[in-house]
């Protein structure tokens, strides 16, 4: 029988509120893709990338563009509190504790909260996500459904804990550079640097353990010969995702970072201040 994602209320953390979890559905994968065009080469990995993927798991899409999705979070966020004062995300996240959500936003939750994996696919726009995938964000991942609560010891859940916890995530990226110009040294910055905000300041803050970027690099100079061996080589990617060990962050709630600062404590890699330092060992 399958199972459907749900939200369970069923801990009361520290401040008398409820604890966030969504149990997801074995199987079950969701794929957000950011594109425009239906003739780009994103278009095509899509396809092929999907197709893959379903031959191990039950694939929903939401295609951005396409489906008309409206990135701007705004008052009609906010439901029925649109009028009142007060912080922006906290005001959402009671709306969502309401069930005022917009259905746009609910269909995502809903995908998100079943899912197993997710698949994020995007061009790399000013060296980031295209705003329309930012939006989804903004708007999906709100306060009350992906994060918001505490543990037991009053500490948020963020980090490697909260409501999607236990996911893990693929972020395929085709960039307009090649690999050099994105690599350690590069004039355009490493891309892994780059995507931090995603893989860590996103997906991970809410729970989601993100898997090795997959990259199309020079993905505008390719002609077809190296288009289809990109498309090759993402199904063969996707083939092997079950199997595959993601690279961990550190857990805030392992006590690795200061309790008032958030800060790495100083004996851990002590005089390093690059991104690497918050992967665990």
């Amino acid at each position: 029988m399958r199972r459907t994602a749900i939200l369970r209320l069923t801990d009361v953390d520290c401040d008398g509120g409820m604890s966030i979890h969504h149990e997801f559905t074995p199987g079950r994968a969701h794929w957000v893709y950011t594109h425009p065009r239906q003739e780009s080469l994103n278009r095509q990995l899509l396809q092929a990338g999907t197709e893959a993927l379903s031959s191990q798991y039950d694939v929903t899409v939401s295609d951005l563009y396409a489906d008309g999705f409206r990135p701007a979070l705004s008052e009609r966020d906010l439901g029925s509190l649109a009028a009142t004062r007060g912080n922006v995300a906290e005001l959402a996240g009671e709306a969502y504790e309401r069930g005022e959500v917009e259905p746009e936003v609910r269909r995502e939750q809903e995908r998100v909260a079943e899912a197993e994996l997710l698949v994020l696919q995007f061009p790399l726009w000013w060296y980031g996500p295209p705003a329309m995938l930012k939006g989804w964000f903004d708007r999906v991942l709100q306060t009350g459904f992906a994060h918001g609560d505490l543990d037991e010891d009053g500490l948020p859940r963020r980090y490697g804990d909260g409501g999607l916890a236990g996911r893990r995530a693929l972020v395929v990226v085709t960039t307009g550079d090649d690999e050099r110009t994105l690599g350690p040294r590069g004039v355009s910055g490493d891309l892994e640097s780059l995507l931090f905000p995603l893989t860590h300041g996103v997906l991970w803050y809410v729970g989601i353990e993100a898997l090795a970027l997959h990259v199309v690099h020079d993905a505008d100079g390719l002609g077809p010969v190296d288009r289809e061996r990109e498309r090759q080589r993402l199904i063969e990617r996707v083939s092997e995702v079950p199997n595959e060990r993601g690279r961990p962050f550190r857990r805030l709630r392992d006590g690795d970072y200061e309790r008032g600062t958030g800060a790495l404590h100083e004996g851990i890699h002590p005089g390093r201040t690059d991104l690497g330092i918050h992967f665990r060992e």
